[in-house]
């Protein structure tokens, strides 16, 4: 009998970092381009499921009704946050932005809270693709490349006195002028990991929860109950605080986009 326990105990065992392998779905690993594999991952699966709901929730909202219904003020609450975020931070200039802040920001919103669904309501199993930096840093890339285009674009050459600041004495600019210009480079790696750490971390969490709870329940119902039922309900206080960091970590990422993008309109 404790035989058996301790072999269903083992198969059971729960690998915290398996939820985050990419794997090729719909037998798409033979897919070929040029010489480079293309295949249909579950990660892009959840891509496209997450710009499919973002869609369909942005164009639920725009049926500009007289009275607005509870989807048209969700919306519109949302690009209203957006708006006013980016009005107090870039200032009136900024309202050209909204569009880009507005679908980055619930990009990676519905992005980190579909991956916190359960197994069976979704029938496939949830993936949190902000959990690869590969995702972060191609979204920090893309904010970064256009801070630069704006800046180069609004400012020309007089945009490297973004790394004097102002009021710098002039023996200190050889000095002040690299140390300001690596900051600056520095944004998009800094950008994309503060997303990427945190929602893997949750989630590692999370699954490690799991496996005491899987463990706990198989060893017997006296350690079940002294270990076992405790995880459990940690994993459901810690399941409420991930719902709570996907939405700031989407907020962080619009807001110091929002930064960035300040910088290149506005220098000092």
């Amino acid at each position: 009998m404790l035989g058996t326990r301790r072999q269903v105990a083992a198969e059971a065992k729960v690998d915290p970092m398996h939820q985050f392998t990419i794997e090729p779905m719909f037998g798409s690993e033979a897919w070929e381009l040029a010489g480079y594999n293309i295949a249909f991952t579950n990660s892009a699966l959840w891509m496209a499921i997450s710009a499919v709901a973002l869609w369909v929730f942005v164009a639920g909202g725009m049926k500009r009704q007289l009275v607005p219904g509870r989807w048209q003020m969700a919306v519109e609450s949302f690009t209203g946050f957006i708006d006013g975020m980016l009005e107090a931070n870039v200032g009136k200039a900024g309202r050209k932005y909204v569009p880009y802040i507005f679908s980055l920001f619930m990009f990676i919103l519905f992005a980190n809270v579909l991956g916190l669904l359960p197994l069976g309501l979704v029938g496939v199993h949830p993936f949190t693709f902000t959990s690869h930096f590969t995702v972060t840093g191609v979204l920090a890339i893309l904010s970064f490349s256009i801070v630069l285009i704006v800046g180069f674009w609004k400012h020309g050459i007089h945009f490297f006195s973004l790394f004097v600041p102002h009021g710098t004495p002039w023996p200190m600019i050889p000095i002040i002028f690299p140390i300001e210009l690596i900051s600056f480079m520095v944004r998009p790696f800094s950008l994309g990991l503060r997303l990427f750490v945190a929602m893997m971390a949750g989630h590692v969490l999370l699954e490690v929860l799991s496996s005491f709870v899987i463990d706990g329940w198989n060893a017997g119902i006296g350690f079940g109950l002294l270990v076992g039922l405790p995880s459990f309900v940690l994993m459901v206080g810690i399941c409420a605080l991930e719902i709570l960091v996907a939405g700031i970590q989407a907020y962080v990422f619009a807001l110091l986009t929002s930064l960035y993008i300040n910088d290149a309109e506005n220098l000092h």
